[in-house]
């Protein structure tokens, strides 16, 4: 979510850049942007990329960037980790090159990759490993002060039960600290976290505002289910003084599957008293009294780009659960996108409504909605299939749900070559032939910070590529997972 700063801008005017015409997403007029031709998207990797475009999208441009076999040309014995998730990516301070930051889900560990100015990865170290991550990382923010008016900081969120809390990682600290634990923020709360998502400082100014998403199905054990949370601070960059709220209809409704697509919803943030210092355990039942939603896995959060209006325009997943392949009463199972406008003078107020689901189309349509990422005029939707329901017809997508026309069309999907002895041999190793075994991570427009418009990159998580020498990638000893990682470069992304 990192956008051009002017430190950018001073080293864009030195890279020797190309003036094109383009047109503007939102009118007929041309305007002049910047193309960096410095850039190579060549596949650095060994590996091919692991996705392809679905039909009508034959113009995108695809090249693997890093991979988990590949040897970095300064750090020869690093290794790129599993299931790389949240991330973010920045200039390099202290070259004309970039950094990539990025978490691996299920090592509880985030990678530093350093790219020189081509795109080119050359150096890798961990940040944060097993022992210092503690659990799960899955979604991950890079806050800067350009946009949120705080920063660099990388808002890592842990995922291994209702104790875990989201950590502040200096991205430019130093490797040798990888293992501290000290780095967690108790004010925003203790759940099952997907991501924790800072709205940039234009949208309520003088104010931070973090949208956090709890990645928890309903049990007996665990009736709240998951909560769309906010931490709020009347300061911006104050990220220990502020409060802790849960998403609640203003009727009092907790059940999820009584909003229907079509109608708009009267929401408001109720309080979660002293937050910061109660136990998840306590924060969990705090919200079901309050009569929050009870939503099935709120998963990934993300702000509509462009003006101040747009991001107080939010996008989340409820990415659905089921009980012996039969939806559970109250709750999505094939999951469902929602949108959340926030009230402009009063973040605590707004309304809700659906966008996209699964649902009403189970197994051709959408499939558990998991990672989210929205520009000005689209929501691009990242599906996790590994529920493994018998009704799937199809591997996991990545959907564009366009935000004006409201068109949901699949946009990209695994690749998948289930037919061919050598493909199993190589990422299919534990035979599974369902549909859905690989999953996405993060997905970033990087088209401003690198100089090149309609620029993404995307995380792979192809569960069924292991091999034993990509194991222990964080170098912790703690961990035993030997599945392979792709990041790809994605190029001709409509925004």
């Amino acid at each position: 979510m990192t956008q051009l700063t002017k430190k950018s801008l001073v080293i864009f005017a030195a890279l020797g850049l190309t003036m094109v015409a383009c047109k503007d997403d939102d009118s007929n007029s041309n305007n002049t942007q910047s193309i960096n031709e410095q850039i190579d998207f060549s596949s650095h990797s060994s590996v091919p990329p692991l996705v392809k475009p679905m039909p009508g999208f034959d113009n995108l441009q695809i090249s693997s960037l890093i991979s988990s076999p590949d040897q970095l040309a300064q750090s020869p014995g690093f290794k790129y980790g599993p299931q790389p998730d949240g991330g973010g990516l920045m200039q390099d301070p202290d070259s004309d090159g970039y950094i990539m930051i990025t978490n691996h889900e299920i090592i509880q560990s985030v990678s530093r990759v350093y790219l020189d100015k081509t795109f080119k990865p050359v150096k890798g170290e961990y940040i944060v490993d097993a022992v210092g991550g503690m659990t799960r990382l899955c979604s991950a923010t890079l806050a800067t002060p350009e946009v949120h008016g705080f920063g660099p900081m990388f808002l890592t969120a842990g995922e291994s039960g209702q104790e875990s809390m989201v950590h502040g990682i200096d991205p430019l600290g130093l490797a040798s600290e990888r293992s501290r634990n000290d780095r967690t923020l108790p004010a925003l709360g203790k759940a099952s976290m997907e991501n924790a998502v800072p709205l940039p400082k234009q949208a309520f100014p003088g104010k931070t505002v973090i949208l956090i998403g709890e990645d928890q199905l309903y049990t007996t054990s665990h009736i709240s289910a998951g909560q769309l949370l906010m931490y709020m601070s009347n300061s911006l960059g104050d990220l220990t003084n502020g409060k802790l709220y849960a998403l609640k209809r203003t009727n009092n409704n907790q059940v999820e599957m009584e909003m229907q697509p079509g109608s708009t919803y009267d929401v408001s943030f109720v309080e979660i008293p002293n937050a910061k210092n109660i136990s998840g355990a306590e924060i969990n039942t705090l919200v079901n009294s309050l009569g929050a939603i009870r939503f099935s896995r709120v998963e990934d959060v993300d702000y509509r780009k462009g003006t101040a209006a747009n991001n107080r325009e939010i996008y989340f997943t409820a990415t659905g659960q089921a009980s012996s392949n039969q939806p559970v009463a109250g709750y999505t199972m094939w999951g469902r996108v929602y949108r959340l406008r926030m009230s402009e003078n009063n973040p605590l107020a707004g309304t809700l409504e659906v966008v996209a689901e699964g649902d009403s189309t189970p197994g051709t349509g959408l499939i558990n909605p998991d990672n989210i990422t929205v520009t000005e005029n689209f929501v691009y939707i990242q599906e996790d299939g590994d529920s493994y329901y018998t009704a799937a017809q199809h591997d996991s997508y990545i959907w564009q749900y366009n935000i004006n026309s409201r068109a949901l069309k699949p946009w990209l999907t695994m690749k998948h070559d289930r037919d061919v002895p050598s493909w199993n041999s190589t990422y299919n190793t534990t035979g599974e032939t369902r549909y859905g075994s690989w999953e996405y991570g993060a997905m970033e427009d990087i088209s401003d910070l690198i100089g090149v418009p309609g620029t993404f990159i995307i995380n792979l998580h192809p569960h069924t590529w292991q091999k034993p020498e990509f194991q222990n990638a964080d170098g912790s000893g703690t961990t035993t997972n030997k599945e392979g990682g792709q990041t790809v470069v994605i190029r001709n992304v409509e925004r």
